[in-house]
């Protein structure tokens, strides 16, 4: 399938952008941030490319090579978008790293892993101390650590945004090409092994180039976003973080986060700025949504100047884009367009956009202009794989995985399966169908469609259970190991009854759950049972909780076993 639309012209290298801009605009707002004393501090684009350019002369003073790529281990913050942008005026890659590699993990065997895949020549922290731990178990000592406070061991962040640029760095920059490595960006995978996604120039253009076609309006009104999606993540990094750069617009770096008492800062930052475009996961629009519905100037300031809602990560619960609606529709008088699709770390991300005609949960869409899709039966489903300016060449330093990604034709083997909404009409686009490797057969031969049976279960068990993980692969039955919501734990007689309602309703046996075991461990980020961006890895789960899985098909039945 390829759309009929060509894709425009786009830029060799995403500093063409920041050029362009910071000419065109010098003083608007690019970057924000609060201070330490909750000020707001902003970075216009002619500021912003100055500082940039000097980091990057400050790389070439230093010697730095791309064949030695720059480790950043911190989060969202300004700093981080400096050194990265003079990184690519550089031509050195830069590889953002999740955080919780280092301060979560406390064996850090995925950040020395990501550190033999790389061999940084540069770390970079935002707090030297803080990230000690890491550094002194995976570093070598002889790597230059720079970071912005904590500095008594490493070299001060000012350092490389006061060293002038020189003449020298604008030819360096012209040799940089569309083939150019941008950035490394490291995502689990199925096995949960950290793997190294190469993303050149061409593909973080192309991509932006791609959104704006989607979305036009974005060319006369410049996006203005505040965004928690870490930028070590290709939604958070490369979509968020580039439309913003591509269009014009201005980022309002948001330091809270979709989990606790950490929600209260995203909150406080969208109390003061009124976003045109919106980008958050399905779990902080379920947060977002109770307090929209209580908090009346909440509710106001956050539709006042919105255009455009965006999802992407998981599945939105059709009950929360409801709720969204009807809040918009009592704040302004018309439904705000939510919108979603399917990408990958390895297509930039974007590839597969929903219209918004058509828009409801589990609806992709198409193909967007300069991507070709392709559908390939793999079991009981349809693969979907993808080709385009925006799809990676392959992996850091791994050509084996590289080859087993891509087919004969040079598609990208993405693993996700599609169906088409209605199959009379293509043209209304593709619904997310499930991870190919995450489906099983029961030993009757029925398909488990892990995918569709998950988001209906969390649905149906809202708001007691937080994840659920299918076993029974051979075997007779469904059954399920189950995640409770912290703050809503099920009892057993509650999470019984859901069982019951939830087999009055899915009677066949690829769809009913006969036995299920509630968890009291949460899922182990490393183990791999979970990724740094709150994912579930089903197979993960499965074999680290094998003996559990066991006890699902005992007979006379285990005491921890609800049955139903």
């Amino acid at each position: 399938m390829r759309p009929v639309d060509p894709l425009g012209p786009y830029p060799d290298r995403l500093t063409d952008v920041l050029d362009h801009w910071a000419a065109a605009e010098p003083e608007r707002v690019f970057l924000a941030r609060r201070g330490a004393n909750g000020e707001w501090l902003r970075l216009s684009y002619g500021k912003f490319r100055q500082l940039a350019r000097n980091a990057a002369q400050w790389l070439l003073n230093a010697g730095l090579t791309a064949e030695r790529p720059i480790a950043i281990l911190s989060g969202n913050d300004l700093e981080h978008a400096i050194l990265g942008m003079a990184a690519m005026y550089a031509g050195i890659p830069y590889a953002p790293i999740a955080p919780a590699y280092s301060l979560v993990s406390t064996s850090f065997d995925k950040l020395r892993h990501i550190f033999g895949l790389l061999n940084p020549g540069l770390i970079f922290v935002s707090d030297r101390l803080l990230f000690s731990r890491a550094l002194e178990a995976v570093a070598n000592p002889a790597i230059l650590c720079i970071a912005t406070t904590g500095t008594e061991s490493s070299l001060n962040f000012d350092a490389l945004t006061s060293t002038e640029a020189t003449a020298d760095l604008a030819r360096v920059t012209q040799m940089v090409t569309p083939d150019t490595v941008a950035k490394i960006l490291f995502t689990s995978g199925s096995t949960g092994v950290p793997k190294g996604v190469i993303n050149t120039q061409r593909m973080l253009c192309s991509n932006q180039e791609m959104l704006r076609t989607a979305f036009p309006f974005m060319k006369q009104t410049p996006p203005v976003i505040c965004d928690w999606l870490p930028w070590n993540h290709t939604f958070g990094g490369n979509h968020n973080f580039g439309l913003v750069l591509y269009n014009g617009g201005t980022l309002y770096i948001d330091d809270g986060r979709p989990v606790g008492k950490d929600f209260a800062e995203t909150l406080r930052n969208l109390r003061e700025i009124a976003t045109t475009i919106y980008f958050n996961v399905p779990k902080g629009y379920e947060l977002l949504v109770e307090h929209l519905k209580v908090d009346e100037d909440l509710r106001q300031h956050f539709f006042s100047r919105l255009s455009m809602t965006f999802y992407a990560a998981a599945g939105l619960g059709q009950p929360i884009w409801d709720a969204l609606d009807e809040l918009a529709v009592a704040s302004c008088g018309y439904r705000i367009p939510m919108m979603t699709g399917l990408g990958a770390t390895e297509t930039a991300p974007f590839a597969i956009c929903a219209r918004k005609e058509y828009a409801r949960s589990g609806v992709v869409g198409l193909p967007v202009p300069g991507v070709e899709l392709r559908l390939v039966p793999s079991g009981h489903k349809m693969e979907v794989r993808l080709r385009g300016p925006n799809v990676t060449p392959g992996f850091w330093r791994q050509p084996e995985v590289t080859r087993a990604a891509f087919d004969e034709e040079g598609f990208y083997r993405l693993g996700d399966a599609l169906r088409f909404l209605d199959p009379n009409d293509r043209s209304k686009g593709f619904v997310f169908d499930g991870r190919i490797a995450e489906d099983f057969k029961l030993s009757t031969g029925t398909w488990v469609s892990v995918g569709p049976l998950r988001a209906k279960f969390l649905h149906h068990s809202e708001p007691y259970v937080r994840e659920i993980v299918f076993a029974g692969q051979d075997q007779d039955e469904l059954t399920a190991l189950i995640f409770p919501d912290p703050k809503n734990p099920p009892d057993r007689d509650t999470l019984q009854n859901l069982l019951r309602t939830f087999a009055e309703q899915n009677t066949g046996s690829s769809t009913r759950v006969v036995r299920a075991i509630l968890l009291d461990e949460p899922p182990s980020l490393e183990a791999g049972e979970i990724t740094d961006k709150g994912s579930i890895n089903q197979q993960n789960v499965l074999r680290r909780r094998a003996d559990l899985v066991q006890q699902l098909y005992t007979t006379p039945v285990p005491a921890a076993v609800i049955t139903l």
